[in-house]
């Protein structure tokens, strides 16, 4: 059985990568110079052309691409090809104002396919697996870039979608299902919803699981692990990269391999924007150089982590980064003092006590932020009586002061009290906006 889906592409040598990278980058500026209207001007308001890239350490020439430029060309101003040349359009949910777009023309379709292929066979997915995709199978990247990439490699898969939780767990037991598909949030909700119908999951097929389009700790890693008997990787990537796809953990399961060919990766100071060295922690920016319907350059994805290049155990060389806990614009300031909410979540599932289900609350007393927490008792706790409740909340509020440094009002609240989630959590509610 080969070890590799691409081994070629996924043990180059590190100056092959770079050779083949500075190529691909220049076709991509000439391109979009050429297609698109926004960075045409933007380069010539940067003062640069596309014959001014000629290494890669031209690349912190071009200018950045952000969220708002996708927003305020919204639906086709950064395609490169006219939308009647794309097989396929996806898009974000637009909650926080306009969605943001991404087109696909067919040769876009199969390198998310080889990348996607890459990543589930790296965590160990192969033909003769079962895949059950309980993403939504909508506008919204994941179902689909996650369908593309098991049919690429050739896996049997079940477009579950999203929902209807208990039909999942009878899909799981009566598919035989090996491999499943999720949210890590709706990983656990599956896994609390078959605790309830006593259907223990560690004793079905299950084998793997493939996570990703939202932040979760190596705590919440080991949650998932326990609570449904399987192995837990994770696939990165983002709609404006195209979806999923971009970089995936493999069996060593420390950091994500990038598909280079695809992808350059920088991490930059996210205050004065100048670019990184490898294994410092910044904001990570990502240019795509081999997509034709919409390749960006030099966009700010606000994710947090570091670049490194190590020689990893599983054989791959592919650039690697820290798996994300945290978004830059995630950030909360609490009485001056820095806050990710994955800061909560690995202290919460350090307490034995407490479920993985909480909420975040911020909001305004005076002049003061009051920071307060709700989260679940196990449900065989809470009915302890209010005595164990409180020792349990004098202890989370200890750590979170002892660790973060903050105050915070801990409540512990019944089991069940928490909406669960069926795709991405909500998991902060900042009442001071």
């Amino acid at each position: 059985m080969k070890k590799f889906w691409n081994e070629t592409a996924e043990t180059m040598p590190e100056e092959t990568i770079r050779v083949l990278q500075l190529a691909k980058l220049k076709e991509t500026v000439a391109w979009v110079y050429e297609k698109v209207p926004f960075y045409r001007a933007k380069f010539e308001e940067q003062g640069v052309a596309p014959e001014d890239i000629q290494s890669l350490e031209d690349l912190p020439r071009l200018p950045f691409t952000i969220k708002s430029d996708l927003r305020e060309n919204y639906p086709f101003g950064l395609f490169a090809v006219p939308p009647q040349e794309c097989v396929r359009i996806h898009a974000s949910s637009g909650t926080t104002g306009k969605p943001i777009t991404g087109g696909y023309t067919r040769d876009d379709m199969a390198q998310w396919g080889e990348c996607m292929a890459r990543t589930f066979w790296a965590a160990g997915v192969r033909p003769s697996d079962i895949c059950q995709n309980a993403y939504n199978m909508g506008l919204f990247t994941g179902g689909l870039g996650f369908l593309i990439g098991t049919e690429t490699l050739g896996a049997t898969l079940v477009p579950s979608g999203s929902g209807q939780t208990e039909r999942q767990i009878i899909l799981i037991q009566d598919f035989k299902t090996t491999v499943i598909y999720s949210t890590p949030s709706y990983a656990l909700t599956i896994a609390e919803k078959a605790a309830e119908l006593g259907v223990n999951l560690r004793d079905t097929s299950l084998r793997i699981g493939v996570f990703g389009a939202e932040p979760w700790s190596e705590e919440m890693r080991r949650e998932i692990e326990d609570r449904l008997g399987i192995v837990a990787m994770e696939s990165y990537g983002l709609t404006e990269m195209g979806g999923p796809g971009v970089a995936f953990s493999c069996s060593e399961k420390k950091g994500l391999h990038i598909n280079e060919d695809y992808f350059i990766a920088e991490v930059i100071d996210p205050v004065t924007e100048e670019p990184l060295p490898l294994g410092e922690e910044g904001e990570l920016v990502l240019t795509a150089i081999q997509r034709r319907a919409m390749p960006l350059i030099r966009y700010r994805v606000r994710d947090l982590t570091r670049l490194y290049r190590e020689p990893c155990a599983c054989g791959r060389t592919l650039l690697k980064m820290d798996r994300v806990a945290a978004r830059s614009d995630d950030m909360l300031i609490v009485n001056g003092v820095n806050l990710y909410p994955s800061q909560i979540e690995s202290i919460l599932l350090e307490i034995p006590e407490v479920s993985p289900q909480y909420v975040i609350i911020v909001s305004k007393r005076g002049y003061l932020d009051r920071l307060a927490i709700d989260v679940e008792a196990r449900k065989e706790i809470y009915d302890l009586g209010k005595e164990k409740l409180k020792e349990i909340e004098v202890k989370i509020q200890s750590r979170i002061k002892g660790i973060i440094g903050l105050s915070a009002h801990v409540r512990i609240v019944p089991y069940k009290v928490i909406e669960r989630s069926e795709g991405k959590a909500k998991r902060v509610i900042d009442q001071r906006r």
